[in-house]
């Protein structure tokens, strides 16, 4: 009995100790958990740190004249954390905030906001989505707004900032400025530059304290070091002129994609670079550089064995050659003139009227037996390596040598004319620009500068590559460029206000999945303008569609060419020369004045220095003209009947018609030349109207 008795004595002194034991714990895990805790785990965050990266601000791409082509801008995720709202708060200013929220981002009502909000503030959500991508501006009006105004803690307002990088100019220019994006494949001069416009990013150590506050650690700071920025030599007039008008020629002819470039003659600037391609749903977008891809450039090409000719004296521009009626036997293959019938006629009317066979026959006749000659001209003309722009992605060319195992006996031939050899629409523009600058070849370039805080660190200056023929050759290949416009190909440009040198080219393509029998043709344009004194050379290239109603180079090609050179000479005209009152261009400039608005037309007038007299004092006037002034005589406008607007512009014309109440149906450029309703008739609101333009 004695011994159970101390066996349950023992067992209950050593179940009391656990017991006391067990409580000491729990009791030290308590105060631990509920008094020490907040210290203890300040201490443990203090502790831990770790390296955060500063983005470096990229740095932005600018046009000539210093307009945004390319910047960052700075976009939020805005967020809230309900958790860290007091009920009493929340219930405050419920009803404001949802105001606030519904009245600036418009995408619900206030009492759908209200929802939203209590919903989320229910589940107690720490990163309910309120705005994704919000714009700078709304992200400072958010931050003033009823509860988001106490401060983070208190509102459990987020906003996560991130970078945007933007074109303000959409499309313009958009595969030549190209767009850049983290971790993707950039092209343009977001690409080429990126090293420059990146900059270097920072770094400092941050330390982490109650709350899950994440603080600097002090002199850990290593500054980013911003982006530099891009001057290019675009000009944003020049580009816009260029892109509208290959953009308008395109959907006409429903073509697969242009290229046009604008170089300037003397230093080799490109001034407006557009590529336009068809998408999948029939639109046009700068989708790729078509301008840097070697194509076979048909009858331009025919520049080349023309220099060639004449530089090495054997030909001159009154020679003459029998065309054979446009065919000619090559070996084992025939070639033919796009237009049959001419026989013996000068050299530079073959190249005039763009005779394949009179091309071909000079070319096998001079150097059949001796090919390198011939190449060794390609060779000056760089037309056998890249132009060296600085742009990424320019694709080598094709340019075939004597020595080379795919040289055959129809080779030269067929080459002089354009074709078994492929060169870029950027290397033809550089060939003529040679031309155009007295035989001197430009570098082509498209960034002037590169600044750091607004302190040039490179400039880029003009490069000559080299003279590539005499003075002699460059006079005779300018006189037999202008005679393309004067009496050749490209006569329906020739205009009484400037000259123009330049050449036509249509060729049958057979490249990718094309073959020649699929009859798809590719229209080119290329030449400089004023002959005497060129300012500037323009390049244009279209891919046509197959069973295109139009495919020549000169009905395809040149209206783009022509609507860039109307547009860059008007701009140009006066720093070109002051206008000579008696001079034909001057008569033809008066003679060129249209009917319209009265003080825009003075204005225009003055600008240009054109002398004119006017007694007028309406809004609209008819302008009289002969060779020594203009004369403004009123126009008067009747109320209620059809405006009379033969000789003016289509702008003035539009206006007057529709505020007329009538529906228009432009056709043609330039002047109106007749009007489907006569001018006083009675006006009948919504009546349509045609009105022809010469």
């Amino acid at each position: 009995m004695d011994v159970k008795r101390d066996i349950r004595f023992r067992v209950y002194i050593t179940y009391l100790g656990m017991s006391l034991l067990g409580f000491a714990i729990i009791t030290k895990a308590a105060l631990i958990q509920f008094k020490d805790g907040p210290r203890l785990r300040s201490m443990a965050d203090s502790l831990f740190t770790k390296t955060q990266v500063l983005d470096a601000e990229r740095g932005a791409i600018y046009s000539e004249d210093g307009r945004l082509l390319s910047t960052s801008i700075p976009e939020f995720d805005i967020r809230m954390d309900m958790k860290a709202v007091q009920p009493d708060t929340f219930r405050k200013y419920l009803d404001t905030l949802s105001y606030s929220l519904a009245n600036l981002l418009k995408d619900g009502s206030k009492a759908e906001y209200k929802n939203k909000l209590k919903t989320a503030f229910k589940n107690k959500e720490r990163y309910f989505l309120l705005r994704k991508k919000a714009t700078y501006g709304e992200y400072l009006a958010m931050r003033d707004f009823p509860l988001f105004n106490k401060g983070k803690n208190k509102s459990g307002f987020i906003a996560e900032s991130k970078t945007k990088r933007i074109n303000p100019f959409g499309m313009l220019a958009n595969r030549t400025v190209g767009l850049w994006r983290q971790n993707a494949q950039n092209v343009g001069l977001e690409a080429t530059y990126n090293k420059d416009l990146s900059g270097a990013k920072g770094q400092r150590v941050v330390r982490r304290i109650a709350g899950g506050t994440w603080i600097p650690v002090e002199g850990s700071e290593v500054e980013p070091q911003n982006g530099r920025d891009i001057y290019t030599t675009i000009d944003i007039n020049v580009q816009d002129v260029a892109e509208q008008a290959l953009y308008q020629n395109l959907v006409e002819n429903e073509a697969q994609y242009g290229t046009c470039i604008v170089m300037e003659v003397a230093t080799g600037k490109i001034k407006a670079l557009a590529n336009l391609g068809r998408t999948s749903n029939g639109e046009y977008w700068e989708n790729l550089n078509y301008a840097m891809l070697p194509t076979e450039p048909g009858s331009t090409f025919k520049l080349s064995t023309m220099l060639s000719l004449f530089e090495d004296g054997y030909v001159d521009v009154q020679d003459k050659i029998n065309a054979q009626g446009g065919l000619a036997r090559f070996g084992n293959r025939t070639m033919k003139d796009s237009h049959l019938g001419l026989g013996v006629i000068s050299v530079k009317q073959a190249f005039a009227h763009s005779s394949n066979v009179s091309m071909a026959l000079l070319a096998t006749n001079y150097y059949y037996k001796n090919p390198v000659q011939y190449w060794e001209h390609l060779h000056r003309l760089r037309l056998d390596t890249i132009t060296g722009i600085d742009l990424i992605g320019e694709v080598r060319p094709r340019v075939k040598s004597p020595s080379s195992k795919v040289w055959g006996n129809t080779t030269l031939p067929w080459m002089s004319i354009g074709y078994e050899v492929q060169v870029s629409p950027l290397q033809t523009c550089m060939m003529y620009n040679a031309v155009a600058n007295n035989g001197k070849m430009m570098k082509p370039y498209l960034v002037s500068a590169v600044q750091e805080y607004g302190q040039p660190v490179k400039e880029t200056q003009p490069v000559v590559l080299g003279e590539v023929c005499s003075q002699s050759t460059v006079k005779k290949l300018k006189e037999c460029l202008q005679a393309v416009v004067d009496s050749g190909t490209g006569k329906a440009f020739k205009t009484p206000l400037y000259t123009i040198g330049a050449k036509t080219g249509t060729a049958l393509v057979a490249d990718g999945d094309i073959k020649y029998s699929d009859r798809i043709y590719q229209a080119s344009f290329v030449g400089f303008f004023p002959v005497e004194n060129p300012m500037y050379t323009i390049c244009i290239v279209i891919r046509n569609r197959k069973g295109a109603a139009k495919y020549y180079g000169g009905s395809v090609s040149g209206p783009v060419f022509k609507a860039i050179s109307d547009r860059l000479y008007a701009r140009e005209i006066a720093r070109v020369a002051a206008l000579d009152k008696n001079d034909k261009k001057a008569s033809a400039i008066y003679a060129a004045v249209k009917n319209g608005n009265r003080q825009q037309l003075q204005q225009i007038m003055k600008t240009l220095g054109v002398p004119y007299q006017s007694d007028a004092q309406g809004k609209w006037v008819s302008a009289a003209y002969d060779s020594l002034k203009a004369t403004l005589v009123d126009r008067p406008m009747t109320a209620g009947a059809v405006p009379d607007v033969s000789g003016m512009g289509l702008k003035d014309a539009i206006y007057l018609l529709e505020n007329a109440g009538l529906h228009v149906v432009p056709k043609g450029k330039g002047k109106v030349i007749s009007q489907s309703i006569a001018g006083g008739t009675r006006t009948v609101k919504g009546q349509t109207i045609i009105i022809e333009l010469s």
